[in-house]
């Protein structure tokens, strides 16, 4: 069963996204496309950081859920801005969750609540951006823009830490978010999609094994004839941007992934028992977090989980009575599995939006944009839980205990996993590119 997109207020969808994408490539040029990923892009810089995490599982909460009914709530405030939810205590004396966190609640030892990032980008495109990506947008862009204007933090750790053979180091499912991309370092550090639904029965993740109908010989024959054709003469000046110069390391990839066991022991996620799976949630996005969980196993080092249908201007309480259950279970059920099989320690498991939501419920019974306040939970790589860090006011309208952004988060993932924010990458065209302009982390998760 394929899952319909979620759009957003702006009314962008997933499959826009997608379509976008393939214009921009058009319009741009194939062969400009691919001088993007030539050897002229950055190297990877060796750092002398000690790294406590070796994966990360980023699930990106698109559209912006709100902080009061979730990881802030606000007993004290008018009923028309802390709604209809109850506070409810958690596993951690003296720290609440709204009332919809129910499972999360009852493992907060291992969790750490974020509650004081904010920043100045209330649409979802500059938000989207800012918050993927540790910059903001030079430039002022739409709520429905794709934005790229710099290397996602996916992008970047398949850059700098890379994965095993045969297998990509970045993985987004079910799609990318719109500033998940790589910018300047090119293609071969964009996400793997994995678009397909895990919860099928016949789920099987395309173009990673061989086509139906083809034998095992014919193709090795297909191979070989194409290597034969490899040695027809390239033009080796990067100047010329040669494109099937770049093509010939796309098509070496594929082939590791076609062909390597780890690519597909990882994928074949019908090998978990069912009490897993049934933990996990039999539902799409409960399945797809059971597939990152795997895929950190085989190695990968960023696997994100895009989750639409976060930009409650309308109808917040009913959906999130309709939602939340199922998806913070799954969250919960990720973070106690890693933690049964002794890797939480060593995988770093966020979860946020672009931003917060209004202080005051709207006449239609939802919130609106708010980037004044918003809740990050962490969990994993090395970072204590059973902690709150930073405070909004009484009301929730704007952090003000330990006033963090969007810098600090994305540094904080940085140093996680050993790679250095505040070092300085250049562009094909040889432009000199901070990786976050403030390479300060949050100190109270780097235990």
């Amino acid at each position: 069963m394929t899952t319909r997109p979620l759009p957003n207020c702006d009314g962008i969808t997933r499959r826009d996204g997608l379509k976008l994408g393939l214009q921009g490539l058009i319009a741009g040029g194939l062969a400009g496309a691919l001088r993007a990923t030539s050897a002229q892009a950055s190297q990877a810089q060796p750092s002398t950081l000690k790294k406590q995490a070796d994966a990360c599982i980023l699930i990106w909460m698109d559209g912006g859920p709100s902080h009061y009914e979730t990881f802030d709530p606000k007993p004290e405030a008018p009923i028309e801005i802390r709604g209809k939810f109850e506070p409810i205590a958690t596993q951690t004396p003296g720290i609440y969750f709204s009332e919809p966190m129910k499972r999360l609640a009852a493992i907060s030892d291992d969790l750490a609540i974020v509650r004081s990032i904010r920043h100045d980008q209330g649409n979802h495109g500059a938000g989207n951006h800012y918050m993927m990506t540790g910059a903001p947008t030079r430039i002022p862009v739409g709520c429905g823009a794709f934005v790229s204007f710099h290397p996602s933090l996916g992008s970047v750790v398949s850059h700098q830490i890379g994965a095993p053979d045969g297998i990509p180091a970045y993985f987004s499912i079910p799609s990318m978010s719109r500033s998940g991309g790589p910018n300047f370092l090119g293609a071969k550090h964009a996400p793997f999609v994995v678009p397909d639904n895990p919860n099928s029965e016949k789920f099987r993740v395309r173009d990673v094994t061989i086509p139906n109908g083809l034998t095992d010989a014919r193709f090795a024959s297909r191979q070989q004839i194409r290597k034969e054709i490899d040695k027809l003469m390239r033009i080796k000046d990067a100047a010329a941007a040669d494109p099937v110069m770049a093509a010939d390391e796309f098509y070496a990839q594929g082939m590791e992934l076609v062909s390597s066991p780890q690519s597909q022991a990882a994928f074949d996620i019908h090998a978990e028992p069912d009490s897993v799976r049934d933990a996990y949630g039999r539902n799409a996005f409960g399945q797809q977090a059971l597939l990152a969980r795997r895929l950190v196993s085989a190695g990968v080092p960023f696997v994100t989980l895009a989750q639409g249908g976060w930009d409650h201007h309308r109808d917040l309480f009913n959906a999130y009575d309709k939602k939340m259950p199922s998806f913070e279970a799954t969250i919960a059920a990720l973070v106690s599995d890693l933690k049964d099989r002794g890797m939480l320690e060593r995988t770093l498991v966020i979860a946020l939006g672009e931003f917060g939501r209004t202080p005051k419920i709207n006449k239609d019974g939802g919130r609106d944009h708010w980037s004044n306040a918003m809740s990050v939970m962490f969990a994993g790589g090395g970072t204590s839980g059973g902690q709150v860090i930073g405070a909004t006011d009484r009301h929730g309208y704007a952090a003000v205990e330990r006033v963090l952004a969007p810098e600090n988060f994305v540094s904080t993932v940085y140093r996680k996993l050993g790679i250095d924010p505040g070092q300085m990458l250049n562009s094909p065209e040889g432009r000199p590119v901070h990786l976050v302009s403030d390479e300060t982390p949050i100190s109270e998760l780097m235990s």
